[in-house]
């Protein structure tokens, strides 16, 4: 499946170059494998969880779940539910799915729903709390993904609990992804969390989230675990 082009994105790009810290996310991770999910259903308000699809749950344009994210998707069915998990994909769900083809056989693959949506990340609010019945507001969704400018954007723009990962794949393994989400990936990514005063200044202004107070006051990265750095950054390339 090819993408086309992400209107919704390029729209809200002047909102996000006056307020560069709408794309900072609450929690930075690996994986989806990395995340306390029981934290966040008991701890901050979570009814539901929504994953992107591409190189968060699946290598690009694949399937099958990642052997790297095979715990995390489990861990959050166990604490959610299947009807409470979900994938908000820019690809499969979209105008760029006709048929809901590649939607249903995701769903069939991974066992979980896959929402349709008119418009892409940061879009889909309201297809999104549609698909969740007992979610009365977005601050009660956690919206988990590895791009900035769709994933982290669309939940912080509508009080969500936001968790940034690292794309799954590197290398050979990689080979799938879209050339333009890969470029760019790496400017945000390295823009946000480069050890320079541009990113500082952004992630000390990251939104509250409703409920959870911060990483020190509710820990949601698990204990045996460890956060990224910018080395692991340059190996997403």
């Amino acid at each position: 499946m090819v993408q086309s082009i992400n209107l919704k994105a390029l729209t809200t790009l002047a909102s996000v170059a006056r307020r560069p810290y709408l794309a900072a996310p609450h929690v930075f991770v690996p994986t989806v494998s990395d995340v306390n999910y029981q934290a966040l259903r008991d701890h901050c308000g979570i009814k539901a969880v929504i994953f992107d699809k591409d190189n968060t749950l699946t290598a690009p344009y694949e399937n099958a779940l990642h052997p790297r994210a095979k715990f995390g998707l489990q861990s959050a069915l166990d604490a959610f539910g299947t009807a409470n998990v979900a994938i908000l994909s820019n690809s499969a769900g979209t105008g760029d799915d006709p048929g809901f083809v590649d939607g249903r056989e995701i769903e069939e693959a991974l066992g979980i729903a896959v929402i349709k949506h008119l418009d892409k990340k940061p879009g889909g609010l309201e297809e999104a709390m549609q698909h969740f019945p007992g979610v009365r507001e977005p601050s009660q969704l956690c919206m988990v993904g590895d791009r900035l400018l769709t994933d982290v954007l669309f939940g912080n723009l509508h009080g969500m609990l936001t968790v940034h990962i690292l794309p799954l794949c590197t290398g050979a393994e990689n080979k799938n992804d879209n050339t333009v989400a890969k470029v760019v990936r790496t400017v945000e990514n390295k823009i946000m969390y480069a050890d320079w005063w541009g990113g500082k200044q952004i992630r000390s202004k990251t939104l509250a989230h409703k409920v959870w107070k911060g990483e020190e006051e509710c820990p949601l990265v698990l204990k045996d675990k460890s956060a990224p750095v910018l080395g692991d950054l340059d190996k997403t390339d």
